[in-house]
């Protein structure tokens, strides 16, 4: 078989090309991802737990940045509305609302998971050894049974469009993520509020493991200093069962139905 020395030579030269190619996109590639992680570093943590505190801080500076607005808001609105008679809302409505800070008396109720160390842990569904949504949604369904005036859950305000969700042991509430301990504050007669949590059935389900498997759980009385809700306040559309009050002083959703239709 005759060989051809030139394909032989063409083959070499478009080798070395392929590979001087090669080398330097990768060099090219290889500083471009220096120069982005450089840039990123801070931006973007590769660990969950530095993604979590930078979109915590993040999210903090949002809500500033919100409450400055709605300040803003409502000096404008007041400015355009000089001149008007405008009926101011009621103390009741003001305190449902959640719009201003509220200072008075109350409960401090604090849950959390059982330590490494709980007592029979082994024996122990994992489920139990942890806090779970219903258990933070009992407390503060008994606290409202008791005749809370004003609540919080982790130092934010909480009004009837409020919504928090559990996923694993982390609590999403307004934006934000919590870790436990998970801590319940309530306004309102503390002797009152305490009856209520010893008699909500759920409650004391929680408090039975508690004793059992070592779960955080803790209530102590004094006077408590709850911040003004910061979250969004839109709501479109809401109804209640016939009969059930809206708000202290207001009368009930039926009575207004019905005087609606009567007019």
């Amino acid at each position: 078989m005759t060989e051809h020395p030139h394909r032989a030579r063409r083959l070499v030269t478009r080798g070395t090309v392929s590979v001087a190619v090669v080398l330097a996109l990768s060099a090219a590639l290889f500083t471009t991802s220096a120069k982005f992680a450089r840039a990123q570093g801070e931006r973007r943590p590769e660990d969950i737990e530095g993604l979590a505190r930078v979109e915590t801080t993040r999210v903090d500076r949002l809500t500033g940045e919100v409450d400055s607005l709605r300040a803003e808001v409502d000096r404008l609105a007041d400015a355009a509305s000089s001149g008007e008679k405008v009926g101011a809302p009621s103390a009741a409505y003001v305190l449902e609302s959640g719009s201003v800070a509220v200072t008075g008396p109350g409960l401090t109720v604090r849950l959390d998971d059982a330590p490494v160390d709980s007592p029979r842990r082994d024996e122990i569904p994992a489920d139990v050894l942890v806090v779970h949504q219903q258990d933070i949604q009992a407390v503060m369904n008994a606290l409202w049974a008791g005749g809370a005036e004003a609540m919080s859950l982790m130092n934010q305000r909480v009004i009837s469009t409020s919504a928090f969700r559990c996923v694993g042991n982390v609590l999403r509430l307004q934006g934000q993520l919590f870790s436990p301990p998970y801590e319940v504050r309530a306004i309102g007669d503390p002797d009152r509020l305490r009856a209520a949590l010893d008699a909500d059935v759920a409650v004391q389900a929680y408090r039975s493991d508690a004793a059992e498997v070592g779960l955080g759980w803790s209530v102590s009385s004094g006077r408590l200093a709850l911040p003004a809700y910061a979250g969004a306040t839109e709501l479109t559309e809401a109804t209640v069962p016939d009969g059930t009050p809206i708000l202290p002083g207001l009368p009930s959703a039926g009575a207004t139905a019905s005087r609606k239709a009567q007019g």
